[in-house]
Formats: structure tokens, sequence, C-alpha cells
């Protein structure tokens, strides 16, 4: 194993990340930042690594978060993205002070998805939206990736899309899958009117 988030096998590969895997789906981000109820300045990259889907948003001032300082070193050096070391479990950031939050391909390492979902949710303003892309390991190719992850030690759990609107739900957030496959998209809302169009 490779411990709590695989933290030790992303330090040692993130020189080789970029090069191995394929770009964020832009595309994808921007169906599920649409559904926010209030304008996006401010996006918390959780799980974000080597800033690689912080790399497919334009517009808003992105943070990176993450446990990999060597993951983190490549989002600043590589990309001059600001990137902090922080736990999805217990975020670094006030309540209500993100107008956005993405996981990207993350969420399936996270240890304690339950109090990662409850922290995005803490740290969006009203009208805010958390988008999570994770991996269906319902579909076929979903399938292999979980076996392979396994195969290579990481501690992966995987969670179709209906099941993780559900934990969305509750955490707090007004849940949508937005679309389905291999990769998926589902977002959650923080109740609340978030059309103010300030900060």
């Amino acid at each position: 194993m490779h411990g709590v988030g695989d933290v030790r096998f992303f330090d040692r590969i993130a020189p080789l990340y970029d090069r191995v895997m394929p770009p964020a789906s832009g595309e994808a981000l921007a169906a599920g930042f649409d559904r926010a109820e209030r304008p996006i300045r401010r996006l918390l990259d959780v799980g974000g690594g080597s800033g690689r889907a912080a790399a497919s948003i334009v517009g808003p001032e992105i943070t990176v978060v993450d446990v990999s300082f060597g993951m983190l070193a490549r989002a600043r050096e590589q990309r001059g993205l600001p990137a902090v070391a922080g736990d999805a479990g217990r975020l670094p950031v006030c309540d209500g002070v993100v107008d956005a939050v993405m996981i990207v391909d993350a969420l399936h390492h996270l240890p304690d998805r339950t109090a990662a979902l409850g922290e995005a949710a803490r740290v969006l303003a009203p009208g805010g939206v958390l988008v999570v892309r994770e991996f269906d390991p319902e579909h076929p190719l979903g399938r292999a990736l979980e076996a392979a992850e396994h195969a290579f030690g990481m501690g992966s759990s995987f969670v179709a899309p209906d099941a993780l609107a559900d934990e969305l739900s509750a955490a707090g957030l007004s849940p949508a899958v937005v679309d389905r496959g291999f990769g998926y998209t589902v977002v959650g809302v923080k109740p609340g009117t978030g059309m103010d169009g300030g900060r």
C-alpha cells in the first residue's frame, strides 16, 4: 500500500504525471460550473495535484489543495498556481468563502469521502457549486481501472454517480448527475441565494 490517500505514490510520480495523464475535460467541468447560482470568482481545486484540471479552467482565481508536496510543487513551478498543502477532510479554508469547488479524478483516493464532501459544502458560499469528475465502477472500463489501481497497491474507493449524488445530498447540497459514462460528472449546489453579483 502507498499510505493514506496514496500520497507516497503521487510524490514519486509527480515529475511524470502530466506526461502520462490526458488533459482534464474543460467542457465537462464547464457544464458543472454552469449549475452555480452565483458568479464563480474563487475556485478551490481539492486533490488538484499538479494543477492538471485547473489548467483547463479560464477566469476564476484558482487555488490547488493537495497532500502531495511533489504534486503541489508541479502546480506552483510548472503552472504558476497558488498551491496549499491540506487534507480534503480538514480544508485550510474559512466557511463560505469560495464560489466553486472541484474534485477531478481524485475523490476515489480520499480516505474519508464523507468528510471531504462535508468540507466542500462548508467552504462554499450560498449558491456555490461542487463539481466532481470521477470514474464509474459500474462501467466496464471503470471496473478495469479499479482492479488496476488495487493491483498497484492503491487504496482507491470508487462510487457510482447516483450513489455520489445521494452523498452530496447528505452533505447538504442539491445534487444533479450532469453526465454519465466511464468518466462522469456530479454537481451539488449549496442552498441559499447566491446571485449577489458581488465579491
